[in-house]
């Protein structure tokens, strides 16, 4: 192990600044690719976009082919590493006590982004847009290297963009990292006010109004559009309800006004924006090689639901408190265009696939040669694109994986897109790829660019503080790190991974529910498995297993660490950690306490106006540190204020070496 740690370190120290800020542009360029590629030009309709879809299937296979016979080859990249986290803008009316979305990010993204234009090389955030109006999204303007001193100014990083972009606000406006707002959906939750049309427009909703769509970029109402249009009919968002003494059952009457559709015991909605609506965490890694980034996307996939559980942010849906704890079920449905026959309703006649997913939801293979035995489900994919892939050269996992996101159409196509040269175009490839919305992406190089095989790890839920997100991430990132240098293995049947994230949703599931998870990582041939709690598999058990945090101190006791990176890892893992045994809660459990404690609450669910503004500004008191929260973070955590930005960060930014 001693051997491994000192080849580690040389890894880490050699060439770690080569091409770092040539590649920091593009990197981020391309992060930007959830919502689909962010394309100017004119959409088109959603007949127009279904008689091109084979072309687009078609020629996307070749751009992949192309790019692969290129690129298989291409190593020797180093470790850089990026988050992304969404926000909330949020409106109080103090006088009234009520708390709305404010729809003003297309005025607010503008002026944040004019840095990045005036100053592309020296700027410190970049900002992009996504699907609701009354979001952003914020990310590091340079990528994180391999330096273990990067860990130290992650959070000093998003300290930064929050308090940049709340210089843009009105009175009453703040941001907030929630990972849903409470009372989306209910009537006057925007400001200004505006009325869902049930019946006309794009969403149909009878709740959420077309004007709480980002209305910057035309792909956002197309993609709202087009999936709407495939699917035959509006998507069906059934939560079922969490109940209470006085809880009413029928929840309400959506299940008369849309029978065979919301279900009676459900809260239930209709609209893309109840679940692209929400805000998440997320972290993109560049490996060294092809073959690294696969290793990396097999073995973070189990880790998909242990993560959407450990960092559990949102109980609360269209007013009423719900029996989930997560998001992740509720955006797979608000963007699930499957038809009636593809999703088994009816029976296949003119449709070609039994699709047993939505186009969001948990990966159905890994991509490594090694773990094909733990693709234990069936794998739905186009036979045709198949065959051409492995003439092509693809070996079978990865052709499997292409051929699986293939089976889906393109939902958004502009005009001017539709004709590419396919020995250097990637848009065909990237229109079905980034609209597969799945727990793990694997990321090809972009053609003629300095960037490398990627994996983006997109299960966590937003957290309300900055030391929380860069906890996360942290904890993340570190644990690829000694994925990789101890070569350990997490893989496990894919059908245990689906078991464990509908586990994870689970309300309480952080401490309640029991997960499959490998009892020997070292070894890749003992398949032995076993039901854990959150606590055993981040904290360790013995005879159980070692424990996550336990083989990240390892890790960490044979890197040399400064005093100040070292503070701040432990204060990370350390909230990790608590949060994992049940010392502290996770954010849906705060959320649930506050709402079944507070006074006026009448056990029956709702969550009410008043009860929403109470929440929410306790929630922002604590997330500005003034209001302390000891059951959410502990009584000793220790963040960096908003000037206390390390040297290190200073120096980065102005291209000195950490």
């Amino acid at each position: 192990m001693n051997i491994a740690f000192a080849l580690k370190k040389l890894h880490l120290k050699c060439n770690l600044f080569e091409g770092f800020y040539k590649f920091r542009e593009v990197f981020f360029k391309h992060q930007f690719a959830k919502m689909g590629l962010l394309t100017e030009g004119s959409p088109l309709s959603w007949e127009e976009t279904k008689a091109l879809a084979e072309h687009v299937r078609q020629h996307g296979v070749e751009q992949f082919i192309n790019l692969y016979r290129k690129l298989r080859d291409r190593t020797g990249d180093v470790l850089k590493w990026g988050d992304e986290v969404e926000y909330i803008i949020v409106k109080f009316d103090d006088d009234n006590q009520r708390a709305t979305v404010s729809l003003r990010a297309d005025e607010i993204l503008p002026e944040l982004q004019k840095k990045e234009v005036e100053d592309p090389e020296n700027v410190k955030s970049l900002w992009r847009p996504e699907y609701g109006a009354y979001m952003i999204e914020g990310t590091p303007g340079k990528p994180y290297g391999g330096l273990l001193a990067h860990f130290n100014i992650v959070e000093a990083n998003m300290k930064f963009r929050r308090a940049e972009a709340s210089t843009l606000l009105k009175d009453g406006e703040v941001i907030m990292s929630i990972t849903n707002f409470p009372r989306l959906g209910c009537p006057g939750f925007t400001t200004p006010p505006y009325v869902a049309t049930p019946g006309k427009g794009v969403t149909m909703s009878h709740f959420f109004p077309d004007d709480g769509i980002y209305p910057g970029h035309p792909r956002f109402k197309t993609l709202t559009s087009n999936i709407r249009n495939r699917r035959g009919e509006k998507v069906a968002i059934n939560l079922p309800i969490y109940r209470d003494t006085n809880t009413k059952i029928p929840v309400d009457n959506y299940h008369e006004l849309e029978k065979g559709v919301a279900r009676p015991d459900c809260v239930y909605m209709d609209a893309m924006g109840f679940g692209m609506g929400c805000c998440c965490l997320q972290l993109t890694f560049q490996a060294c090689c092809i073959i690294e980034a696969r290793t990396l996307y097999d073995q973070l996939a189990p880790l998909c639901p242990i993560m959407l559980a450990l960092s559990a942010a949102s109980p609360i849906y269209r007013g009423y408190l719900t029996d989930v704890d997560c998001r992740w079920n509720v955006i797979s449905a608000s963007v699930d265009d499957r038809t009636r026959q593809e999703r088994g309703v009816e029976p296949l006649t003119h449709d070609k696939f039994r699709i047993q997913k939505s186009r969001y939801d948990s990966i159905d293979s890994y991509l490594s040669p090694e773990h094909e035995k733990y693709n234990d489900i069936p794998i739905v994919h186009d036979p045709a694109i198949y065959r051409r892939l492995r003439e092509g050269g693809i070996d079978h996992p990865l052709a499997l994986h292409v051929a699986h996101l293939f089976i889906r159409d393109s939902v958004s196509l502009f005009s001017e897109k539709v004709n590419q040269d396919d020995s250097n175009d990637t848009d065909h490839f990237e229109n079905i790829q980034s609209t597969n919305w799945q727990t793990m992406r694997f990321k090809p190089p972009p053609p003629n660019s300095p960037i490398g095989w990627r994996v983006e790890f997109r299960p966590c839920e937003a957290q309300l503080t900055d030391f929380e997100n860069a906890a996360y991430v942290c904890f993340v990132v570190l644990l690829t790190r000694v994925i990789l240098s101890y070569r350990l293995t997490f893989v496990m049947p894919i059908s245990k991974v689906d078991e464990n994230m509908q586990r994870a949703q689970k309300r309480g599931a952080c401490t309640q529910q029991r997960f499959w998870w490998r009892r020997d990582v070292r070894s890749p041939d003992a398949d032995h498995y076993a039901e854990m709690s959150l606590d055993e598999i981040v904290n360790g058990k013995d005879g159980v297993f070692p424990g996550l945090i336990p083989l990240i101190e390892t890790y960490l006791s044979g890197m040399d660490v400064d005093a100040d990176t070292h503070c701040s890892v432990q204060q990370y893992l350390k909230l990790i950690q608590r949060r994992a045994s049940g010392e502290i809660s996770t954010m849906a459990t705060w959320m649930r306490d506050f709402v079944t404690k507070h006074p006026q609450y009448q056990k029956d669910s709702v969550v009410t106006e008043r009860i929403n503004y109470d929440l929410l500004k306790t929630a922002h008191g604590i997330q500005t540190g003034n209001i302390p929260a000891p059951t959410l973070l502990g009584s000793s955590n220790i963040s960096k204020t908003n000037e206390d930005i390390p040297k290190a960060f200073t120096k980065m930014m102005n291209r000195d070496c950490p």
